[in-house]
């Protein structure tokens, strides 16, 4: 399998997060590569320039770090990092495209946390930039040892389908069970149908590959909280979405996915809408 990368700032946040791309790993049987990216620019700062002290010691902790967890793996799977400079979520992205990255993992502080590093203020762009699928984790996620049940929600659009191919290589890979449902912010019957149809290209393809799925319909004014609420109900493992991107200069989240990130006590799966997609 295809490596998954890691965004490292030496925070709790991005070690928890180090943690859950473990247990990923060693499912996916794919290698693991942590990312620091240093995003210090000497020209801009007022300060000395301190960039090469900067890296020495994330050279020292990285050795320190892949000492210990490696021990985590399973035979045969490694562990190596890479040391960057320049924007942190263009960095990540280029590590990722340049080894054919399966999946990044991030950590995400939510509403209710800071912490001094870059991972919190970047998470967002990190998962609207990158390419490849994006776990966001929060740094006070109990770690699990299974992904059991993945929340899968279904709106009018056919970009939605485009999360279900990676949906059921998880599933797959955990023996997961998929939440599959249809959220609506409106009573009309004729717009409620238009996500129905999109629902049943989705389920058609998770049972052709004999994935255990449940459905459900969601309506409401809020469905940020209508999903948190409905994946603390099922005790989700994991929430997939799409992200919206607005323009491509401005790298913005779509409202509701940025706040289903922010808010969501369990990681969220993130998928980029890509041009040219089938469902086959």
């Amino acid at each position: 399998m295809n490596p998954v990368i890691v965004a490292i700032d030496f925070s709790n946040t991005s070690l928890h997060a180090l943690e859950y791309a473990i247990l990923m790993a060693n499912k996916m049987k794919s290698d693991i590569h942590l990312v620091w990216v240093d995003k210090v620019n000497p020209q801009e700062s007022v300060y000395p320039d301190t960039s090469n002290e900067n890296r020495n010691e994330a050279k020292k902790r990285f050795d320190e770090f892949v000492a210990q967890y490696s021990k985590k793996l399973n035979k045969g799977i490694s562990m190596d990092y890479k040391l960057k400079k320049g924007k942190i979520y263009r960095e990540i992205d280029n590590a990722a495209r340049s080894l054919d990255a399966e999946l990044i993992v991030t950590g995400a502080h939510g509403i209710s946390g800071y912490e001094e590093y870059w991972i919190g203020s970047n998470a967002y762009k990190i998962v609207t930039y990158a390419s490849s699928p994006v776990i966001t984790v929060r740094h006070d996620f109990p770690m699990r040892k299974n992904i059991e049940r993945i929340l899968v929600p279904i709106d009018g659009s056919q970009e939605t389908l485009q999360k279900i191919p990676f949906v059921v290589k998880l599933a797959l890979l955990f023996k997961s069970e998929v939440h599959l449902v249809i959220t609506h912010n409106s009573h009309l019957k004729s717009i409620q149908r238009i996500a129905e149809k999109v629902a049943q290209s989705a389920l058609g393809y998770l049972q052709k590959h004999e994935i255990k799925v449940v459905e459900d319909t969601i309506i409401s004014n809020d469905l940020t909280k209508a999903v948190l609420n409905y994946a603390a109900s099922v005790n989700a493992d994991l929430i997939a979405i799409m992200t919206e991107q607005e323009t491509p200069v401005n790298i913005l989240l779509g409202p509701q996915a940025q706040q289903l990130i922010n808010q969501s006590p369990v990681p969220v799966l993130s998928v980029h809408p890509q041009e040219k997609f089938s469902l086959v």
